[in-house]
């Protein structure tokens, strides 16, 4: 394994304050991101005091939430309740709406001083995947690019990077990859006519993308996040991507075909990842530091893209692009 191995890890905590063992964890110069979750989140000042503790120790950590819309809404409590992106592809005017659910999804999400919300979803609807479903905006792979496209415009209008997932598309294997592996038979013609012209598209607009735990056995033996094929050749290589690839959560099922936390976290980062995350198991995110830290691996300086530029504070709602949005969505009986 080379020395110069780049790679860092994304962990988690347990509740809505940081413990003594936290601390000691996010100091760790292997972890350069945190990630929360409902359990960490009463409501958005409590957030707010809770990414300030941690900057306070790690001013350089990439905060992160999984705020899509719809059922993947980790901060709900004074946030709108943002629509699955399924429904807005059916609206009148539906580009502007995807932006404007970008751009209130972002602002929010910065606003409580956190960097990154792991969106949008590229994966086509294709009806098979219960995971997925309504997650996607659309079954047909050049609309969903459109309407991807515009939502990414409003995050990045709000000041937040955009994250594609799942890479190389997740639509068609029916498995839950948080409880399985799920296995797509398709081959790469079919996936590059459909599920990869997402990605393809919108490389250039995307500053960091998330493999699929999915196996494609026509294209490679393994999961495409810890596949070389598919991060180096297909990502890197083809669609000349160069912004940073997240591993989904090693924690999942999907992932454990590689073996123990610390075989996950070091086939993520010989693939190509350049975060690996470790989430709801801190035995596993210890076992995964102990491998980076014996693997040597350094973070790639592209993590600092992911940093949130937007003016985190939470008077946004007196911003008239705040008034307009929240209105248009409204008026298309997306939110209440």
């Amino acid at each position: 394994m080379p020395s110069s191995l780049h790679g860092a890890l994304m962990v988690d905590i347990a509740g809505t304050w940081l413990t003594a063992e936290d601390r000691h964890l996010l100091r760790q110069p292997e972890v350069a991101g945190l990630i929360l979750f409902a359990r960490n989140i009463d409501h958005p000042r409590q957030v707010r005091d809770l990414c300030q503790a941690i900057r306070a120790i790690r001013p350089d950590l990439i905060l992160a939430v999984d705020q899509e819309g719809g059922r993947v809404q980790r901060l709900r409590q004074g946030f709108v309740k943002l629509p699955a992106m399924r429904a807005i592809a059916s609206c009148p005017g539906a580009e502007a709406l995807a932006e404007h659910c970008g751009w209130l999804m972002a602002t929010e999400v910065l606003g409580v001083g956190l960097d990154l919300s792991f969106a949008p979803v590229l994966d086509l609807d294709y009806q098979r995947s219960a995971v997925i479903g309504r997650r996607a905006f659309e079954s047909d792979p050049e609309r969903a690019t459109e309407l991807a496209g515009a939502f990414i415009r409003g995050m990045n209008q709000a000041g937040m990077a955009a994250c594609g997932k799942h890479f190389p598309g997740h639509g068609w294997a029916e498995a839950d990859s948080h409880v399985a592996i799920p296995v797509d038979e398709r081959d790469l013609d079919t996936l590059r006519q459909q599920d990869l012209v997402p990605f393809t598209r919108l490389a250039g607009q995307l500053a960091a993308v998330m493999p699929a735990h999915v196996i494609y056995p026509k294209v490679d033996a393994g999961p495409a996040g810890f596949s070389r094929r598919w991060l180096q050749e297909i990502l890197r290589g083809e669609l000349g991507f160069d912004g940073v690839i997240f591993s989904d959560d090693l924690s999942m099922a999907g992932a454990h075909v590689v073996g123990d936390a610390a075989a996950r976290v070091e086939a993520a980062f010989s693939a190509g990842c350049d975060m690996g995350l470790v989430c709801n198991d801190r035995a596993a995110a210890e076992l995964a530091l102990s491998a980076a830290q014996r693997l040597k691996v350094t973070p790639a300086a592209r993590i600092a893209r992911m940093a949130g530029q937007g003016t985190a504070g939470l008077d946004y709602r007196q911003q008239p692009r705040w008034l307009e949005a929240l209105g248009a969505l409204r008026a298309a009986h997306l939110i209440d």
